[in-house]
């Protein structure tokens, strides 16, 4: 193994050891577990973009230790994944949901800035709740309260929420809305709406400017479990003067932060 410009040579020690092959490893294994059927070399590198020959070094590895079983050229789990699952699966019981949103409340709020809120939708499907805020630092700041409830239309966790629904669910909550301006550029217009939902759903990320409260601009995604269901939505709420400027910005962190959350709950 010889170095060169300050990096390691690709040898396979050199692999093994790499932050890019760990990396491999975990997309590897995810693309056996999210497989129904035994997968050959070639479909593994076509799906994770990696030359067959990074693959399979890895996977004579992970063979070594049961991770993963070869025959008649496909590769499949083995016994070892399962027992590694079993084992994840215990601590995540150990570790409630809650906690990890909670953390990824607090790495976006670090990140921003501002701040970050946790919304869920309530039952009836027409307004949302916030039930965990962690809050900014700076001396001129967004605050609700816990517990305070908002309507799913003027808000960026709403709407984050919406774009989740299906369309006919989408199309009946705004068949029986009647909304209301809060401020003087409050959307209230069911078409206009409609919109900004399609947007949202889009691009995975609602964005509102002082549509609920003059003076606040909202960024929320929402956040998934394990299962694909819609746990709430991660919002970050921020004087709309010190928000322009970096829309873009707060709108890539906060996709980012309630992926990654996703990610830690299970969600593929």
């Amino acid at each position: 193994m010889t170095e060169q410009d300050g990096t390691v040579a690709e040898g396979v020690g050199a692999r093994a050891a790499s932050p890019q092959s760990v990396t491999r490893v975990v997309r590897l294994l995810e693309a056996l577990c999210a497989s129904s059927e035994p997968l050959s070399l070639a479909d593994l590198s076509r799906r994770l973009a990696t030359p067959k020959s990074s693959l399979a070094a890895l996977l004579r590895g992970l063979a070594e230790e049961d991770f993963v079983i070869g025959a008649d050229g496909t590769w499949r789990l083995g016994p070892g994944a399962f027992g590694l699952g079993s084992a994840l699966a215990e601590a995540r019981r150990r570790l409630q949901s809650s906690d990890l949103i909670r953390d990824g409340m607090r790495r976006l709020c670090a990140a921003t800035g501002e701040t970050v809120l946790f919304a869920v939708g309530d039952g009836n499907g027409d307004q949302l709740t916030y039930v965990d805020m962690v809050e900014s630092r700076n001396v001129v700041r967004y605050s609700v309260s816990v517990g305070d409830r908002r309507p799913l239309y003027a808000t960026a966790g709403g709407r984050a929420l919406l774009a989740t629904c299906s369309q006919d669910a989408t199309d009946s909550y705004l068949r029986r809305l009647s909304a209301q301006a809060f401020t003087p550029a409050t959307l209230v217009d069911r078409q206009a709406l409609a919109a900004a939902i399609a947007d949202a759903r889009e691009q995975g990320v609602a964005q509102t400017v002082d549509q609920a409260a003059d003076g606040v601009t909202g960024t929320a995604s929402a956040i998934r479990d394990a299962a694909g269901l819609v746990l709430g939505a991660l919002v970050v709420a921020a004087p709309t003067p010190r928000a322009q400027g970096r829309l873009e910005d707060l709108a890539r962190l906060v996709q980012q932060e309630a992926a990654d959350i996703s990610r830690s709950l299970g969600f593929r």
